[in-house]
């Protein structure tokens, strides 16, 4: 995302209090992912219903990582094609899919760097007011 980030992250004003189930249409690689991480996201009481689409989002991203190293394992990161090695397809796909995976931590807090981003805007707020405020 291109732009001036947020000064402040403002949580959201009514979390999730219950881990949600993930959604059935996802694949058994997502929805592993979305076990994982839910209970991370509604134990911080950051989950907010507007935010389970990035969630899906997050864990769909996830499992295709997933699916594509498995298909990578088994057939090889290259093939043999008539004019000398290639990439496979599936090693294009997983680079995609880690690239949208790394967006939607970003957005839901998972990465040590957006905690931080959050941690150092949250003890600023007691020292300065808020935008909000004004």
């Amino acid at each position: 995302m291109k732009g001036r980030k947020p000064e402040s992250v403002i949580a959201g004003s009514h979390p999730i209090a219950t881990v949600p189930n993930p959604p059935t249409w996802l694949s058994k690689d997502a929805k592993a992912e979305w076990r994982r991480v839910a209970p991370v996201l509604v134990e911080r009481g950051v989950l907010t219903i507007a935010d389970l689409g990035a969630l899906e989002g997050y864990a769909t991203a996830m499992g295709r990582v997933r699916e594509a190293e498995a298909v990578i394992r088994k057939e090889g990161a290259t093939y043999i094609a008539a004019s000398g090695p290639k990439r496979h397809p599936a090693v294009t796909t997983q680079d995609a899919a880690l690239k949208t995976a790394r967006l939607f931590a970003a957005e839901l807090g998972l990465t040590p760097y957006s905690r931080s981003r959050t941690a150092m805007q949250g003890s600023a707020a007691d020292d300065e007011p808020s935008p909000l405020d004004l």
